[in-house]
């Protein structure tokens, strides 16, 4: 079976995400969002994201007062840099090179 059969990406889905650790991180990225929404700083479709200052996966708390938001590319450069500190990360930010 290859590696980017679906049969493939669907056990691997079912194994990391329904971990009961990450249902309890998901649960709360997705109470700051509703609560976010709730008091008018987010809304459906503004490209913005409700980011935790002190990441989750780095012992973050799970409260409102740990929760920012941000642009989706300031998320997603952030999560990127942390990514990258992990031992044999698959994701790697893209470095560009300037022309002279």
């Amino acid at each position: 079976m290859a590696n980017n059969s679906k049969e493939y990406n669907k056990k691997n889905y079912k194994k990391y995400w329904w971990k009961p650790s990450q249902i309890k991180d998901r649960t709360a990225r997705n109470k700051a969002r509703n609560e976010a929404e709730k008091a008018w700083k987010v809304s459906k479709g503004d490209w913005k994201e409700v980011d935790h200052k002190k990441p989750l996966a780095k012992w973050g708390s799970r409260s409102t007062k740990n929760t920012r938001v941000v642009s989706r590319k300031t998320n997603r450069k952030a999560w990127a840099a942390i990514a990258n500190k992990r031992k044999g990360s698959w994701y790697k930010i893209k470095k560009t090179t300037k022309k002279k």
